[in-house]
């Protein structure tokens, strides 16, 4: 598409809007022109399904007038058949007679093979009588005869074939039902064609194609109509819109980069407050066990400690700030632990006890919302350290039919205003909002003069099948 575009510019010099008509028309009508070949191909599914209907209604229609013909026919022998032996030639050929007799309509007219395949009765051709058709098959390869006998023989059945015509001599397909005479080892039936049937499927299959050929010129009629309209309109809806969204990316951008200033000025604070002051005691500890050194003062030793000291708290220092930006315990052991292991840091920094409950269930939680939780829970404690006065902090997590729960509760003074959670400044619990609607879940916030109530739920649709065996919460 880009290359087209571009060949035109370069050929046609084509203007802004000139591009931005093609942009927006090209597609339409490619659109427009796919989904009318779609509807048309399952307009003719469609059809093609209730034409299959109707033939099927219409072959039912002439088995059960075929089984009906065969039930008169031997209803008219029958009393002779059920008194005869295997072996009683007058019954026989008396039953015979009866059937030969049995003709209807132009064609019509009842067949017996004996399960040899020799033909008994067959009065609209004569020629068939007395001889063995065994192997008969039609011009499709179809068989007949042996087809026959073997229905016969397991009670009844239908067959169709091709068969000649007595009245045209043409070759017509036929539906034959036929039963068996298990005495006398008879296959008796009769056959209809079904010219007609495959006629009015024709018929009623032409007339669907034309009303799909209609509706498709229809569909396109309707398309091109409405796709001056819908063009014009979505010129205008596509420039409004393109103005919002270059104003909102910009907001975005402008947010991205607030966040990543906040963030860079929070590890940075965190640098130069810690490290920072824990290095330089570092170096006056060392300097100071050097002049001592240099002096021979026995109690240098007493500074070299005081520094390795100190040096060992920066270690430990770089390790927490790490672990805040990425803690490697929720990879490596997932969310409970991780938040355990972040209650215990706080309970020790802060002296505000902490207690820590997690509810172990089977399903766990997609690595998005591990790191969301996580850091929901980083920001509410950081929170109640600065700000709510609090001297005890709950945290619980759990599983449920519809997702999972964290609530974390502290007994401070609250929040001074809910609509804090609207600030446009700083990351606080606007992030929180944020990182929640990315799960499609819901945060509640419950402030009052007595402590803070922060209650995430995430949807079930963050939860990955269980594990077997299931040790861990997430």
């Amino acid at each position: 598409m880009s290359g087209l575009l571009a060949r035109l510019n370069n050929k046609l010099h084509l203007s802004y809007g000139q591009k931005v008509f093609l942009l927006a028309s090209v597609p339409l009508i490619v659109a427009a022109a796919a989904i009318s070949v779609v509807v048309t191909l399952q307009s003719q599914k469609l059809a093609d399904q209730e034409i299959g209907q109707l033939e099927h209604q219409l072959i039912e229609a002439k088995k059960t007038e075929l089984k009906n013909y065969v039930n008169l026919a031997r209803s008219a022998f029958f009393f002779i058949y059920g008194r005869a032996a295997p072996d009683d030639y007058d019954a026989k050929l008396r039953v015979t007679q009866i059937l030969s007799a049995m003709t209807f309509g132009e064609d019509g007219s009842y067949f017996v093979f004996d399960y040899d395949g020799n033909n008994l009765v067959s009065p609209r051709r004569t020629e068939l009588i007395t001889k063995n058709w065994a192997g008969l098959a039609d011009e499709e390869g179809t068989p007949i005869v042996d087809t026959l006998i073997a229905q016969a023989r397991t009670g009844a059945g239908y067959h169709t074939f091709l068969w000649e015509k007595p009245s045209t001599g043409e070759t017509g397909r036929m539906i034959a039902y036929v039963i068996g005479l298990q005495n006398w080892r008879w296959a008796v039936g009769t056959g209809v064609f079904i010219d007609d049937v495959l006629g009015t499927v024709a018929t009623a299959r032409a007339t669907v194609e034309e009303r799909i050929q209609a509706t498709f010129v229809y569909i396109m009629a309707i398309t091109l109509g409405a796709l001056l309209v819908v063009f014009f309109s979505g010129l205008m809806l596509n420039i409004r819109e393109r103005r919002l969204a270059d104003a909102k990316l910009k907001t975005l951008t402008q947010r991205i980069f607030d966040t990543q200033e906040e963030e860079r000025g929070r590890v940075a604070r965190e640098l130069h407050d810690s490290i920072s002051q824990i290095l330089v005691g570092v170096r006056y500890a060392l300097e100071l066990a050097r002049r001592k050194i240099a002096n021979g003062d026995a109690t240098a030793s007493d500074s070299l400690e005081k520094g390795v000291s100190h040096l060992n708290g920066a270690i430990q220092e770089v390790r927490r700030i790490s672990r805040d930006l990425r803690p490697g315990i929720l990879d490596d052991l997932g969310l409970g632990p991780a938040l355990q292991s972040l209650t215990k840091d706080f309970t020790a920094r802060t002296g505000i006890k902490t207690d820590f409950e997690t509810a172990v269930f089977r399903n766990r939680l997609d690595q998005e919302s591990k790191i969301a939780l996580y850091r929901i829970a980083q920001e509410a404690l950081t929170n109640i350290e600065r700000h709510s006065g609090a001297t005890y902090v709950s945290m619980r997590i759990s599983g449920h039919k519809r997702g999972a729960t964290m609530r974390i509760a502290d007994n401070g003074h609250g929040l001074p205003d809910s609509a804090s959670l609207r600030r446009e400044n700083g990351i606080g619990l606007r992030n929180m909002q944020e990182r929640v609607e990315q799960l499609d879940g819901t945060l509640r916030l419950t402030s009052s003069a007595k402590g803070t109530v922060i209650e995430v739920r995430i949807p079930l649709s963050h939860l990955l099948a269980p594990e077997r065996p299931a040790k861990e919460i997430a």
